[in-house]
């Protein structure tokens, strides 16, 4: 029996997860917490759970669970499930009419505006040496973005933001009522803003994707009001919270593997070094499954039952360091033949729509950032957020040298 504690409240494990996962991938790979869920940590069983038809995303209609005010909340408030939540053919229906505006082809259109957009960001930081890398970088970019392929207006960014980091709160599994009726505050504010831009956007469409959203139809099929809304704010959410995490991340892995930082100073960023980079520290830590079905997992030749309706806690961040997938999982390696098979982005159905956005743009910002200066340090230690599922820094202070001479 394993003697490991998951504490997903633990500073130590906020801050580093990954002693904890290697030991209960080592010891107990199907773990039963007394939380009430169950953490799988080898890499075939997370993508297994993702992939099959026996474990379901949505968790309201088929978890079975004691009724409690956070569940009863959830239910009486809301009034569209978001795509992450929906399960075949539900999903794949929205799915379809969506996908065919984040194909690789029209976000590779994007790569010269994101260059513009962080060559902009930057001007500051290469007058005053000095750079906040979340709050000048990391989110400003693929916020802008966002903005931009909805052809949305960025006069309330800073109230979208908070808005934002409130409606994320909601994705963890220990969220309880104050956090729902704090989200139900800031989608109560955002959905009238909203509202009046869908309205607006509907008498005059453009070449925008709130617009082919708006229009699109595929065999008769189109979204409804409140699937248009639920999913403007998901991508107004998603479309950027992702990324922040995933370019902050990078940058203290960058900062903290000098041969590394050199490498990509060098060549600059490269897909496979967003892979690897994703695979090493990805932004998002896990996500929740239950069976529909009674259902086991084999660990050292027993079958281990999992109950129907159960909570399962797939964590693509111990996936994404299991030794027998990845040599030398713990060490950031750029060679990396496999980095791509990382499972950041999850797997199955609910592969993040977006992926190929923010790996581009990831790609952009940090090529850009460690070439445009001649020495980048750390100002002080990185602030992690207080979150399980989403990892990332808050707040990174940079001490950056511009180049003596142009590019």
């Amino acid at each position: 029996m394993s003697t490991v504690v998951f504490n997903p409240f633990d500073p130590d494990f906020r801050r580093n997860p990954h002693p904890v996962y290697d030991q209960l991938r080592a010891q107990e790979p199907v773990h039963f917490t007394p939380l009430g869920f169950v953490v799988l940590t080898r890499y075939d069983d997370v993508v297994h759970t993702l992939r099959s038809n026996d474990f379901s995303r949505d968790i309201e209609k088929n978890a079975i669970l004691p009724e409690t005010p956070t569940r009863k909340f959830r239910r009486e408030n809301e009034r569209s499930k978001s795509i992450l939540n929906l399960d075949p053919p539900d999903h794949t229906r929205l799915r379809s009419l969506v996908s065919k505006s984040f194909t690789p082809s029209a976000i590779e259109r994007l790569r010269a505006r994101i260059q513009q957009i962080v060559d902009t960001a930057l001007v500051s930081a290469r007058r005053s040496g000095r750079l906040e890398l979340i709050e000048e970088l990391a989110f400003p970019v693929p916020f802008q973005v966002i903005s931009e392929l909805l052809d949305m207006p960025t006069d309330r960014v800073d109230e979208l933001r908070d808005w934002s980091q409130i409606i994320t709160a909601t994705l963890e599994p220990t969220t309880g009522v104050a956090e729902l009726e704090k989200a139900q505050v800031a989608i109560g504010k955002m959905r009238p803003y909203l509202d009046e831009i869908i309205s607006r956007r509907r008498k005059n469409l453009g070449a925008d994707m709130l617009s082919s959203l708006i229009s699109v139809e595929e065999q008769g099929e189109r979204l409804t009001n409140d699937e248009l809304m639920a999913f403007v704010i998901l991508l107004y959410i998603a479309g950027h919270e992702t990324t922040v995490n995933l370019i902050g991340n990078a940058m203290h892995a960058l900062l903290t593997h000098p041969r590394q930082f050199a490498q990509m100073k060098s060549l600059g960023c490269t897909p496979q070094m967003v892979d690897e980079l994703l695979r090493f520290d990805g932004p998002v830590q896990h996500t929740i499954r239950t069976p529909i079905v009674d259902t086991s997992i084999l660990v050292d030749g027993e079958q281990v039952a999992i109950e129907r309706g159960s909570l399962v806690l797939a964590s693509l961040g111990a996936g994404n360091h299991d030794p027998s997938v990845f040599e030398n999982p713990h060490l950031l390696d750029f060679s990396r033949k496999n980095a791509n098979r990382h499972l950041s982005f999850s797997a199955g159905v609910h592969y993040c729509l977006g992926a190929s956005l923010a790996k581009l743009e990831a790609e952009v910002v940090l090529t850009t950032l460690v070439k445009s200066f001649d020495k980048i340090e750390a100002a002080t230690e990185p602030e992690w957020r207080d979150r399980l599922t989403i990892r990332g820094v808050t707040k990174y202070e940079l001490s950056v040298q511009p180049l003596t001479s142009t590019r």
